[in-house]
């Protein structure tokens, strides 16, 4: 499409981001994305938190980032500047490319390795079948989120033997593990003809997910392991004094976490493991919503991960064959401004409202 409109090439990665990594990932209400996922058990919310503010921030990022990379088009066809020559999709050159594979599985994406293990049917599905999966994760989730667990009695999980938790504290992680696998069920049950071999994909899929599952959990054991490090009080009460309440804390906290280890998801986890009882305790003590703490936290994780050490930055830019030089501005544009300026209208209406 690119090449048929004649944009940049170097502008595609910044467009893939801004519609995978930046409102869907951190912003919208109901979105199964890990980061989404993360907050809910630490403050009980579900991944329908603070759903008015998530929305807002959601346009303000699309509306940033639309306005940017049209600025740039715009800007590249007065100069004469065409797509650029015959770059395109080499997600085959990049599977078994050894660092690519470590920086994309770090980020907790999945495993480029497996991209060419599942078999598929020759022919694109209709738009309406692409499209019902995704209804399904909304639909199912916003059911178990809102309506079915609450109606019925889970009280046996405050039994030891359960490990001591109640409904409030796995709610979220069960809807969207339930809205996924709908959706999954959903998908191979209108694709089935043209999945010739629903097995290898199925394979492929799994394989695909078993590194980023054992990234995220040594970083919940890194955490736990950081946390428990004597010099870490220093650097917690340090977050925990900043200027301008819990809020502005907690998304610098995530910021900077997420800075460091190049990861929304990896920060996010570092932060609410080392800090999220301190955050709710404050939160109830300040009669601050949880679900706009949840929020913020989400939307702070998704800013500053996007440095050019991010295993997601590199691995799209090998995908489509471009390099930092040639597209990471922009991407810096769409997927770091953008989503600065809608955290901090969050904050600032958060702080007004109280919650959403």
């Amino acid at each position: 499409m690119f090449r048929v409109a004649n944009i940049p090439h170097r502008l595609m990665p910044a467009t893939i981001a801004l519609g995978t990594s930046t409102f869907t990932m951190s912003a919208l209400p109901g979105t199964p994305a890990i980061q989404n996922t993360i907050p809910m058990p630490y403050f009980g919310t579900t991944p329908f938190a603070a759903p008015g503010l998530g929305i807002v921030a959601a346009a303000i990022m699309l509306a940033f980032g639309l306005w940017w990379l049209s600025r740039a088009e715009e800007s590249a066809r007065k100069t004469g500047e065409g797509y650029g020559g015959d770059e395109g999709l080499v997600s085959g050159a990049v599977a078994d490319d050894q660092f690519i594979r470590e920086r994309a599985t770090s980020s907790h994406e999945f495993d480029p390795a497996e991209i060419a293990h599942g078999k598929r049917g020759d022919a694109p599905p209709p738009i309406g079948t692409a499209i019902v999966p995704l209804l399904v994760v909304v639909g199912v989730n916003l059911l178990m989120s809102l309506l079915i667990p609450p109606r019925l009695d889970f009280s046996f999980l405050a039994q030891e033997r359960w490990g001591v938790t109640s409904l409030a504290g796995v709610a979220g992680v069960w809807s969207v593990a339930v809205a996924l696998a709908a959706a999954t069920a959903t998908l191979i049950a209108l694709n089935r003809p043209r999945l010739t071999d629903l097995r290898a994909s199925m394979d492929a899929g799994a394989n695909a997910s078993v590194l980023p599952i054992f990234s995220v959990a040594s970083l919940v054991g890194f955490g736990a392991v950081v946390a428990a490090l004597p010099g870490f009080a220093l650097v917690r009460d340090w977050m925990l004094s900043i200027s301008g309440g819990p809020l502005v804390s907690l998304a610098i906290a995530t910021n900077i976490l997420a800075a460091l280890t190049g990861s929304a998801s990896g920060g996010l986890t570092i932060a609410l493991d080392a800090l999220g009882d301190t955050y709710l305790q404050i939160a109830q003590t300040a009669h601050i919503d949880p679900g706009l703490m949840h929020r913020v936290a989400v939307i702070g994780s998704g800013t500053l991960d996007s440095l050019p050490h991010n295993g997601a930055v590199v691995t799209l830019l090998a995908v489509c064959g471009s390099t930092h030089r040639k597209s990471y501005f922009d991407m810096v544009m769409a997927n770091i401004v953008g989503p600065i300026i809608a955290l901090a209208i969050v904050i600032a209406l958060g702080s007004v409202l109280g919650s959403s």
